[in-house]
């Protein structure tokens, strides 16, 4: 069963649907990249000033989490070093910590969350799923929630013709494995959200059966998904638009997952989805008053 809450640092999100005519809506995800070559918004944030004009924006917008990037984990993204991260990443964490809402850091770097969680950051995502025991530690000795997140090898060579047997059972295998790994280290289940890694060492067919399966993820896992495909590479092929037109995609991918059951959504135009959201859980919880 899902955990009622989602613990998230200072915040405390309700995940279920409360009552016979509430549904709670997936929480938003607004993503802030740091970086010079991100897919889609690569170096338009990258100064401080744009950066905190940004998440203003999307304070203002109504957004739940601020989930910010300082490395590209972009297919065929080269590692960045420990320093040039720390330099993009720690100053904005110190300068939203006060902004009212829960500050995600996206890093994989043990010594990135270290610091992030003393500037006050409130969730860790981490594309590696936490691999290291120094991770898990320094997340355990804190009270940030943690997303673990499946990848298939890394980003520069994660899209070179990756291969499951199966892959909704070999994401499931691995995310509760890591979600298990990270209860021993101390985390309360409440702490922990997983995501499937859409276009993480997966093709176009792996990530449409894995959006198909978000239901039968979560009753398998027991924690809440997390759902991050806004202007991906598999919202291309759907639709045959580029990065910088696929809104009305994305948007339909984040209503698709919302009606599967995903919890929160990562996007990039967060004003757009929460209208979407409102509207279908307007509308859901009016059906539902007519099934009582």
């Amino acid at each position: 069963m899902i955990p009622k809450f989602f613990d998230c640092g200072r915040y405390r999100f309700p995940t279920l649907i409360h009552g016979k005519n509430t549904r709670a809506r997936p929480l938003v995800m607004g993503i802030l990249n740091v970086t010079p070559d991100s897919f889609s918004d690569g170096g338009q944030f990258s100064a401080l000033d744009a950066a905190l004009s940004r998440a203003e924006q999307m304070i203002e917008e109504g957004v739940d989490i601020i989930d910010i990037g300082g490395e590209s984990s972009r297919p065929g993204a080269t590692p960045l070093s420990l320093e040039e991260e720390l330099q993009r990443v720690i100053p904005l964490v110190y300068a939203l910590r006060d902004c009212g809402r829960a500050i995600s850091v996206d890093t994989y770097k043990p010594q990135v969350m270290r610091e992030a969680i003393l500037a006050g950051a409130d969730m860790i995502n981490d594309i590696h799923g936490f691999a290291t025991q120094e991770a898990r530690t320094i997340v355990a000795d804190s009270d940030v929630a943690c997303c673990i997140m499946h990848m298939q090898n890394s980003p520069m060579d994660m899209q070179r013709e990756p291969h499951y047997e199966n892959v909704v059972d070999e994401v499931s295998l691995f995310l509760r494995e890591r979600s298990a790994q990270l209860m021993a280290a101390g985390l309360d289940a409440e702490r922990i959200c997983i995501d499937p890694g859409f276009g993480f060492g997966k093709n176009y067919e792996h990530n449409c059966q894995l959006m198909r399966s978000i239901a039968a993820l979560e009753q398998q896992i027991g924690l809440p998904i997390l759902i991050g495909v806004s202007r991906k590479s598999m919202i291309g092929q759907l639709t045959g638009k580029t990065v910088e037109h696929r809104m009305a995609g994305s948007l339909a991918a984040a209503l698709y997952a919302a009606t599967q059951g995903a919890r929160i959504v990562r996007v990039h135009d967060v004003a757009e989805t929460l209208d979407a959201l409102k509207v279908w859980q307007t509308l859901s919880d009016c059906d539902t008053d007519k099934n009582v």
